[in-house]
């Protein structure tokens, strides 16, 4: 709705996890980094956490890319909350095995087939699967077997289990000591600092057509960076907020009113936002009383 006005290419803030949208901080770059090494060291378990919203989703995405273009067999499990039976015939599906993608058996003697047959041409399977911090224990149990398929060059299945922190909580359980044992490479990502929110901001306003920005000044993006407390998420969906707003009060400018509206309408809270709500109640208060001589 706003593109032509502020002269956007694309939408910069769409929430969609868009690889060409990727910003490489500091901790994405190095975490980006480990996924890629452990796909190709086939360092068999490897585990990616975050709070929501800190794009671990995003860097799936650009893995996935980076597979597609190495032309390495994946398979990527988006739906975690799925019993046993239906793990193996996703698994089936997605690498388009040729069995019957109803039996675990099948499932099973096709997919060694082909990790051979990818291992003697030098090359590896990998298995992502998001969100696995909804994964049942059954399953959990499904895939630390899988882990077990190796050779003397290493793991013939890379595995990616990316989740929210409840996913560490998880895998510290006494019943999968065993598949925590086999986990050898572990990435974090964590909330934005100022200075990563600022970046980030401005590289997805650079990267939709505008390589200089003037609709967010210095003191709104900090003010942004501390209400949506670093998640990348809320932050392309408190900045697509504010440029509707902008657009709609025909201003190239966002403000800090136009921030509290949005904030409210989110229905946001940070550190000290209910303090501030207060202060800002008792200040209609007295307002509102007729002053007394």
């Amino acid at each position: 709705m706003y593109n032509a006005f502020f002269g956007f290419s694309e939408s910069p803030f769409n929430l969609s996890p868009d690889p060409a949208f990727f910003y490489r901080s500091e901790q994405h770059e190095e975490a980006l980094a480990n996924l890629v090494y452990g796909v190709q060291a086939r360092k068999g378990f490897i585990v990616l956490t975050g709070e929501v919203g800190t794009g671990k989703t995003t860097m799936l995405e650009c893995l996935r890319d980076y597979m597609e273009a190495q032309f390495i067999e994946f398979a990527f499990l988006f739906n975690s909350r799925i019993n046993a039976e239906q793990f193996f015939e996703m698994i089936a599906y997605d690498l388009d095995l040729p069995c019957s993608r109803t039996s675990k058996t099948e499932v099973l003697f096709a997919l060694n087939q082909l990790l051979v047959e990818q291992a003697q041409d030098g090359r590896t399977v990998v298995l992502i699967v998001d969100e696995a911090h909804n994964l049942e224990w059954e399953v959990l149990e499904e895939i630390r077997l899988l882990g077990n398929l190796e050779n003397r060059n290493g793991k013939l299945i890379q595995i990616i289990l990316a989740g929210q922190p409840e996913l560490d909580r998880k895998l510290d359980a006494p019943n999968l000591r065993q598949l925590k044992q086999r986990i050898v490479l572990r990435c974090n990502l964590q909330p934005f600092t100022l200075r990563d929110a600022v970046e980030y901001i401005e590289s997805r306003l650079e990267h939709a057509g505008m390589p200089n920005q003037s609709v967010f000044p210095e003191e709104l993006m900090a003010e942004i960076h501390l209400r949506t407390q670093g998640i990348p998420r809320v932050i392309n969906a408190v900045c697509d907020n504010l440029l509707l707003s902008a657009f709609a009060a025909e201003t190239k400018t966002c403000t800090v009113e136009m921030l509290d509206e949005v904030c409210e309408d989110m229905r946001l809270e940070w550190p000290g936002s209910r303090r501030r709500a207060r202060m800002r109640e008792e200040a209609e208060a007295l307002q509102r009383t007729p002053f007394q001589a």
